[in-house]
């Protein structure tokens, strides 16, 4: 689970401490990065593998492990510290995690935005005719598809717990929108996107370079838009986040693939 910040892991551990197990235990990596390490049963081989420093499992290998991780702010930030994670352990899924913003059209104020697809949305050039990504410009990527059958175990196990939640692509950027023009011109360029935030491509760019699948869930703390943080509900936004992560640990994390 890769987080921007302290106060998204947080809520995110919250959340799997339904997993049950040992205790919660912080294992370093290089770059003074620090995993939040969570065990519980039943094993789940889509979740996480073994890595240095997890707790032994019983003999009959009822641990499953997730680590969460503070990477920092912005794209640059998540792939230095989900590569660096990646590098130092056996894991089969990276999740990109935390709040966002939402757009009006699709979502809500404290729903959760699961990706079907997670878009660089400003890696690309400005021209006198518009934006081209990087593939129009004949270089790179700046899109990672997420896997259609984690997605939909996702969607269920939220619907079946009564969060709110849709299915739709996740924009990075490294500026946060703040006018209502970007905002029109994001969702010209994006239709179908649902939220913008500024960490998930960079974990998914870590994630395909270790051939490890990865899907971003964020919970919608603002609108996209002109920035008006007195309609910010941050708070409602990480209760959303604590819960879809109850409900995964529950159901998702503890499925085998």
């Amino acid at each position: 689970m890769v987080t921007a910040v302290a106060a998204e892991a947080d809520s995110v551990a919250a959340g799997l401490t339904s997993l049950g197990g040992p205790a919660p235990a912080d294992v370093p990596l290089p770059g003074g990065f620090t995993l939040r390490r969570l065990a519980g049963a039943p094993p789940a081989p889509s979740a996480a593998g073994a890595a240095p420093g997890s707790p032994e499992p019983p003999p009959d290998g009822t641990y499953s492990v997730v680590d969460v991780l503070v990477a920092g702010v912005g794209p640059a930030a998540a792939a230095v510290g989900a590569a660096t994670a990646l590098a130092h352990g056996a894991y089969d899924l990276v999740v990109s995690a935390g709040i966002a913003g939402g757009f009006p059209a699709h979502a809500p104020l404290g729903a959760v935005v699961v990706s079907d697809e997670i878009v660089a949305a400003d890696l690309g050039a400005q021209t006198q005719d518009g934006y081209l990504t990087v593939e129009e410009l004949g270089f790179g990527r700046s899109a990672h598809p997420c896997p259609a059958g984690l997605t939909a175990r996702i969607a269920r196990a939220l619907a079946d717990g009564g969060q709110h939640h849709l299915v739709a692509p996740v924009l990075t950027v490294s500026t946060v929108t703040g006018t209502a023009a970007r905002a029109a011109e994001l969702a010209a360029l994006h239709p179908r996107a649902a939220a913008e935030a500024m960490e998930g491509f960079g974990a998914a760019e870590a994630a395909a370079a270790h051939g490890v699948p990865v899907v971003e869930i964020r919970a919608v703390s603002n609108a996209v838009g002109p920035r008006d943080r007195a309609a910010w509900r941050i708070g409602q936004a990480m209760d959303s986040l604590r819960h879809t992560f109850q409900l995964l640990s529950r159901t998702v994390f503890v499925e085998a693939k």
